[in-house]
């Protein structure tokens, strides 16, 4: 699986954003672009520990059910609920989310495993380094397949 850990892949994650535009246009979903580049960033910020989430009773119940189908490889599904502090409902301008979401990206990938933090994610609770490098990697993939670049 992809990781951003791994250069070569977060330098393709920031091409592909490079071709979004104020005018993309998603293929499922609400956000515009410039939302969608915002929504990613808390993201990471949530892995790298500058926001902190506690686990829902449904990611408790169910998370690591999820997590072991989400790493297994198949897609993620379109349209599916979002953690409230995850949601960007504001309008956002674009260049000023990419940039602050490539910064996050160089950011993460610079620390490395030491940089991660170990606060549960919302949903999936405890994550490895490793497995926030992976999620954060098919969670932006995700993203940005749904705006077609």
């Amino acid at each position: 699986m992809k990781s951003l850990f791994d250069q070569a892949t977060a330098e393709e994650v920031k091409q592909r954003m490079a071709h979004l535009q104020p005018e993309s246009q998603h293929l499922w979903g609400k956000m515009s672009a410039a939302q969608m580049l915002a929504h990613c960033s808390v993201g990471i910020e949530v892995s790298l520990g500058d926001k902190f989430n506690r686990q829902v009773l449904l990611g408790k119940i169910f998370g690591r059910f999820a997590k072991a189908s989400l790493f297994s490889g198949k897609p993620m599904g379109h349209s599916l609920p979002t953690a409230k502090n995850y949601v960007v409902a504001d309008d956002r301008e674009l260049n000023a989310e990419r940039e602050k979401l490539t910064g996050l990206i160089d950011r993460f990938q610079a620390g490395g495993p030491a940089g991660c933090t170990n606060n549960p994610h919302a949903f999936f609770g405890r994550l490895l380094a490793s497995e926030w490098a992976i999620l954060n990697y098919i969670h932006l993939d995700h993203h940005l397949k749904q705006f077609g670049v």
